[in-house]
């Protein structure tokens, strides 16, 4: 790791810590980006001169020998010219690495910055749900169920619904011991032939 390593928190400060190198790099980037989109905040985060919307969007890290450009939601925009590269063990970052600006694709670079500002400003896409794996019913559980005795009970504890269902499955299966299961046995079927939760077992 070859970047500099600040101990400030200032962003002015920060860039005159910069290598020899990159400084002047860093100082041109850093100029474009804030004339571009001058609504983002600046701030120093992991060694970086980050700057953010309603998240963060993208940083500049000043290295001796070139600038860090970093896109935290990389993998999410257009990228035609392909500027930007995968960054190491990250499956949402992207980065591209300058060492002169002769030359430097400044237009498309514009566009990188202006789409990921765009991407910032959308609503960011729901947390897809995860379904938990069932828990498996206790054979002793399922024997007891389908006695004739326990018809009440059996069919109340199809009525709930699953995460309820979980409760007492989880419950009787952790019990270690004969008679802790005993116990807690007689209290689901009790509780289900009255048709109660398992947070309910013992009312009434």
């Amino acid at each position: 790791m070859d970047c500099s390593r600040p101990r400030t928190k200032d962003p002015r400060e920060w860039l005159e810590t910069c290598p020899d190198f990159s400084w002047p790099l860093v100082e041109q980037v850093h100029e474009w980006i804030l004339s571009w989109e001058p609504d983002l905040t600046e701030s120093i985060k992991w060694n970086m001169l980050c700057f953010t919307g309603r998240k963060l969007v993208c940083g500049l890290s000043g290295c001796q020998r070139h600038l860090g450009v970093t896109f935290f939601r990389g993998t999410e925009l257009p990228d035609p010219t392909s500027l930007l590269s995968a960054a190491e063990n990250n499956t949402h970052l992207r980065s591209l690495r300058v060492t002169t600006l002769d030359g430097f694709p400044h237009e498309a670079f514009r566009r990188l910055i202006r789409a990921a500002v765009a991407l910032d400003a959308e609503a960011l896409p729901p947390v897809p749900h995860r379904q938990r794996e069932p828990w498996p019913v206790p054979d002793f559980f399922a024997a007891v169920l389908a006695q004739r005795k326990n018809r009440t009970a059996a069919e109340n504890f199809q009525r709930l619904a699953p995460s309820c269902q979980r409760e007492y499955l989880v419950w009787l299966s952790q019990a270690k011991r004969p008679e802790t299961r005993a116990r807690r046995l007689a209290e689901t079927l009790a509780a289900l032939a009255e048709g109660r939760k398992w947070a309910q077992r013992k009312l009434g």
